[in-house]
């Protein structure tokens, strides 16, 4: 065998040994980056899962959100719930979460970014990914 094939060789089964732990898919689908609340509202901005290449759940513990720069009287929440992740290509469902915004009394008209940070505890480790949302509140 020529030193070309034991190199080729040798790289892909590198490649495919390194590719077992790596190869996760995304984690969050959030269906619209802007969003409009009225006082008293919530909407249901996406879900939050976090899967393996075959489709099998990798979380050790429920999602969590915070919400690291946005208006005052918005929550951020992550309503627990099993998920359907078929923007990946996944039909069962897995355990995850719902990402949820609620806002409180809006006394005035407003456009204001929000950036959210989405908290993962995975078999993998831990996770953290920010999101923004731009957020128009109404009274």
């Amino acid at each position: 065998m020529s030193w070309r094939v034991t190199a080729v060789l040798g790289l892909c089964w590198i490649g495919a040994m390194s590719g077992i732990h790596s190869g996760t898919a995304q984690s969050i689908y959030i269906g619209g980056d802007d969003i409009a609340l009225k006082s008293g509202e919530s909407t249901e901005l996406g879900q939050i899962y976090y899967i393996g290449v075959n489709c099998q759940s990798l979380l050790q513990a429920p999602p969590g959100v915070e919400i690291l720069d946005g208006p005052p009287g918005v929550t951020a929440a992550i309503r627990e719930a099993d998920v359907v992740p078929l923007d990946v290509g996944c039909s069962t469902p897995v355990p995850g979460g719902k990402l949820v915004i609620s806002a409180n009394t809006i006394a005035n008209y407003s456009v204001t970014p929000m950036v959210l940070r989405i908290l993962l505890k995975t078999i993998l480790g831990d996770r953290e990914y920010s999101r923004n949302v731009n957020l128009t509140l109404l009274p």
